[in-house]
């Protein structure tokens, strides 16, 4: 997962609880709104290979794969141990320098940020709730657009109820600590998301293994950008 550039967090702090779940590869590890509520984060899940679940969406991914909040970097190992031509951004130091130890490439970069290859992915992917990122759908939506392919496919895991909401959250490794500085998150369900979708064309929704995934497609004019070919598209950019 990853959160907006201003209210990233880093592995370089000790006392980073997202960085320390990655270190342990465990929990416990939540999202904490301010009225107290608490969503429990799969890191466990996070840190293994993909499982079959996993596996079955990036069977759907088209061309190159852009993984946004790639986390500790399964989804990007996958991909490349197939040969596919993939990137993961994350904001987290850790999770990228997990990713890169796998075998990954990796950018600490936050999706609003200026990124290798804009305009010519096959595929965009929002995993693990990360179609929350930022709190506002519609912007992130929009910055997908930009990023994909003229007809590019987005492929987001929705949260498994129908809801639509955004709040502020913290991190936090301990159910009862209300501390820590706050940001803006959002969770939907396939129909918010579809809400959310003016100016793409649904391709798609599908559950497995307990989880929820919508597929979009771009409907961006043609432009004469060259689609991404090979590892070109990543090489010319610092890794980490």
């Amino acid at each position: 997962m990853t959160v907006p550039p201003a209210v990233a967090w880093t592995g370089a702090d000790p006392a980073d609880p997202y960085a320390a779940a990655l270190r342990a590869g465990q929990g416990p590890l939540f999202l904490r709104r301010t009225d107290g509520w608490l969503l429990p984060l799969e890191v466990e899940r996070w840190c293994a290979r993909a499982d079959p679940v996993d596996r079955a969406v990036l069977d759907r991914c088209e061309g190159a794969v852009l993984d946004v909040g790639c986390g500790p970097g399964r989804l990007v190992t996958e991909l490349a141990f197939r040969g596919r031509t993939v990137l993961g951004i994350d904001v987290s130091t850790a999770a990228v320098e997990h990713t890169v130890r796998l075998g990954g490439q990796a950018l600490r970069r936050s999706v609003f940020e200026p990124l290798p290859g804009e305009g010519r992915w096959g595929t965009v992917l929002l995993m693990d709730g990360n179609v929350g990122i930022g709190g506002d759908p519609g912007a992130l939506l929009g910055r997908a657009a930009q990023l994909l392919a003229p007809g590019g496919l987005l492929i987001a895991e929705t949260a498994a109820v129908d809801v639509d909401e955004r709040a502020d959250v913290h991190l936090t490794g301990d159910a009862h600590d209300a501390a820590g500085a706050p940001f803006l998150w959002a969770r939907l369900g396939t129909p918010a998301l579809l809400r959310y979708a003016r100016g793409w064309e649904p391709a798609g929704q599908w559950a497995a293994g307990g989880r929820r995934f919508a597929a979009l497609r771009s409907r961006r004019a043609s432009s004469s950008a060259e689609p991404p070919k090979s590892t070109a598209v990543i090489s010319s950019q610092r890794v980490g």
